[in-house]
């Protein structure tokens, strides 16, 4: 039988509470439960966090890249396996690699890749997040529009097949170049279809949510803005209960006090989580990238297209997290909850991830006393330690 083990001496959250005088007892990939010292099994192997705290860990739903490498560009359970290993380092233990719009036979190897690094069991491997290309031109950000186009009934049925092949699996879709009926029918499959890149007015948004849209890609950026008498998509994302809604916390996309104003008016169940929509700059010293045949820039914490369209982020989750609590003033119990069991809900994977109970998946972060990378572990193996 496999040994159990005790992280002994942390302060422990658990998603909702603090404990102050439980070691945390894992088995099998598995949380045992929060435990006393006197009721460990005497054969457990100890490890000794003296002076920490131990989270949840961070589930990212919009990971373009990471480590050096593009989904876009390196297609492969290596290439997935080394964006999810860039992001551990962060404290993110369950995410999904993001393929920005590209072309037919991209997207297809891409959807290969992720089915061989599920079968291989890659750490941290949650599923696919495909952002594109049945976006809207008008709102395109940095997505090619030569690459943007019309959702066929080819590309439906191409992606039906793959609904339920992942833990999760998402999709961002325009209405301008999607149905509802298409919508229906990827949701019925299994597809967590997510509204964003789009200039839909709020009426149409809601007729996307009866058809079975359930998030938001990145609010406030790329789509309809909140104005007096037109409340577009960020109007719908806060006031349709129905919808969850990622959001980038780097202090560029998003100003502070907007962040803010979101969080005071969201309505539930539905909530707002963190997302990094990071490239493949994040863990390493590189000062660019290419996408889509363009350059992207590298400086001061942006990531930037030539003529200064934001080009994802540049920012792991931790710090997303640390922003939140630090810039805004949230409580770091909340600000952790929008890294980890909100981006759970909204990926259907509550049931096992995103807190620390007995029976989910032993995926957490120890963290300093100041809130530093001390270790994280996924499925109760450690794959990292600063």
């Amino acid at each position: 039988m496999t040994m159990a083990t005790a992280l002994i001496n942390a302060r422990i959250f658990d998603g909702f509470d603090w404990h102050q005088d439980k070691s945390l007892l894992i088995k099998d990939g598995k949380i045992s439960g929060l435990v006393s010292a006197d009721d460990l099994p005497p054969d457990a192997q100890k490890e000794d966090v003296s002076g920490s705290i131990i989270v949840p860990g961070f589930i990212d739903l919009q990971v373009n890249g990471g480590g050096g490498v593009m989904l876009n560009d390196e297609r492969s359970v290596e290439g997935i396996r080394q964006i999810c290993a860039a992001h551990a380092k962060f404290g993110t233990t369950a995410l999904l690699p993001t393929l920005i719009t590209d072309t037919p036979d991209i997207t297809a190897a891409a959807i290969e890749a992720g089915l061989r690094a599920k079968d291989a069991n890659v750490p941290g491997f949650l599923g696919l997040h495909l952002e594109g290309p049945h976006l809207s031109v008008a709102r395109k950000g940095t997505h090619h529009p030569g690459l943007i186009r019309l959702m066929e009934d080819i590309d439906l049925q191409r992606l039906l097949k793959i609904g339920s092949s992942f833990d999760a699996l998402m999709i961002t879709i325009a209405p301008e170049n999607t149905t509802t009926e298409q919508v229906q029918a990827l949701a019925a499959s299994g597809f967590i279809v997510s509204l964003g890149h789009t200039n839909a007015p709020y009426e149409t948004v809601q007729d996307y949510v009866a058809a079975g849209a359930r998030t938001v890609t990145h609010l406030f950026n790329a789509m309809s803005q909140l104005e007096n008498r037109a409340p577009g998509l960020v109007g719908a994302a806060l006031n349709i209960g129905a919808l969850s809604t990622g959001i980038i916390a780097d202090g560029f996309h998003v100003h502070p006090a907007t962040i803010e104003i979101a969080l005071r008016s969201k309505r539930g169940p539905g909530e707002i989580f963190l997302v990094t929509d990071a490239m493949s700059t994040i863990g390493t010293d590189l000062t660019g990238l290419t996408l889509n045949g363009r350059e992207i820039f590298r400086k001061d914490g942006r990531l930037t297209l030539a003529d200064g369209t934001l080009a994802g982020a540049d920012i792991d989750m931790l710090s997303s997290v640390l922003f939140i609590h630090r810039k805004l003033g949230l409580a770091f119990e909340e600000a952790v909850r929008m890294a980890s069991l909100y981006p759970a809900k909204a990926a259907r994977v509550s049931d096992r991830k995103g807190r620390l109970l007995a029976g989910y998946d032993a995926d957490f972060v120890v963290l300093s006393d100041t809130h530093q990378m001390r270790q994280t572990w996924i499925s109760g193996q450690q794959v990292y330690s600063a």
